[in-house]
């Protein structure tokens, strides 16, 4: 998937935008009304973890950080995911010791090493077959714009540098529908990390729920990097957010090398990056998700030059995230048979 375009995120719509912007306006509004149909009960609760824009905010961390929290619970959560950039259609649960990312899509590849992840272009047939397989809770990585499933919870992930850029939609900015329409369909907004453009979302959302939360790098990751020379590999929907990960660890990024989102990586584009950073005398740093198509491409003796960097989301506030599961795991039980 190609990058956003850079003028999605001037605060200020600039004369493309603002040309591209009657068609924008068709586009959120068909949208809009998408979203506002009636979905199916799927026979458990669902929490829809979602966002307004096009493009990454945080949602697979997340749902992540969410699915963790429902099995402490005692919950059986189970990731409901599109698999994005895989060949397999689904309904199926991933296998993380038998699917690639070319089968199922990275993201999920990425899910479910944390939780029980079932992939599916057909909503309806991926949360039956999730509900089947012993769900007692779904969390939707994405799908706050689907309307094919009931949705217990829905929350929506904003980054805090970038907000909702210029305001909006597609094509002319990175908004799926118009963001006072896309409220009403939220139930809460998960904040993550600081910026003015973030902060002016929540200010938009008076009664709604902000749970404001970070993401925190792995600490082995950290640790190997901080004060080391980095080459930055990613192909992820916003390559600064992984930029600003790595300026948090203390790293010293002599280059970078960012692809489009969900970029299939080849040998060639490997070979590139191991050359390149043998020439600048550095270390790769990778995210987690790059690392799912990386990991088996990479040559051996390059292995000790790959550092992933994992994160995990984490909520300033625990108790106004569980405060809302409470609804949902009463719900749960309820639906469990007698």
């Amino acid at each position: 998937m190609p990058a956003a375009p850079a003028f999605w995120w001037r605060e200020k719509p600039s004369p493309l935008a603002r040309l591209l912007a009657p068609l924008g306006a068709l586009y959120g509004r068909i949208t809009l009304r998408r979203m506002r149909r009636q979905g199916e009960d799927c026979g458990v609760p669902v929490i829809c973890v979602g966002n307004f824009i096009a493009g990454g905010a945080g949602k697979t961390p997340t749902a992540i950080a969410i699915a963790g929290r429902l099995a402490q619970r005692g919950e059986a959560p189970f990731v409901l995911m599109r698999g994005y950039g895989g060949r397999l259609a689904g309904p199926v649960e991933v296998d993380p010791a038998h699917h690639a990312a070319a089968d199922v899509g990275d993201e999920p590849l990425l899910m479910a090493r944390h939780a029980r992840t079932v992939i599916a272009r057909d909503r309806k047939a991926g949360a039956a077959l999730a509900r089947q397989a012993g769900a007692s809770v779904i969390v939707m990585d994405d799908g706050l714009q689907n309307p094919a499933l009931a949705k217990t919870l829905r929350l929506a992930v904003v980054d805090g540098g970038s907000g909702i850029g210029n305001g909006l939609c597609l094509p002319a900015g990175p908004l799926r529908a118009p963001l006072a329409g896309q409220l009403e369909q939220t139930d809460a907004l998960v904040l993550i990390g600081s910026g003015t453009a973030g902060q002016k979302v929540g200010r938009q959302a008076p009664g709604k729920p902000l749970l404001r939360a970070r993401l925190q790098p792995d600490a082995a990751a950290a640790e190997r990097l901080c004060g080391q020379r980095v080459l930055a590999l990613s192909g992820i929907g916003r390559p600064e957010k992984f930029r600003e990960t790595l300026d948090l660890i203390g790293a010293d990024i002599v280059a970078e090398q960012p692809f489009g989102d969900h970029h299939a990586y080849t040998a060639a584009d490997v070979d590139d990056v191991v050359a390149q950073a043998r020439t600048l005398g550095a270390l790769v740093a990778t995210t987690e998700k790059d690392m799912t198509k990386l990991a088996a491409l990479w040559p051996a003796q390059a292995a000790a030059m790959l550092v992933a960097v994992p994160v995990t989301l984490v909520f300033e506030e625990p108790a106004a995230i569980e405060a809302l599961l409470d609804a949902v795991s009463g719900t749960a039980r309820a639906t469990e048979p007698q």
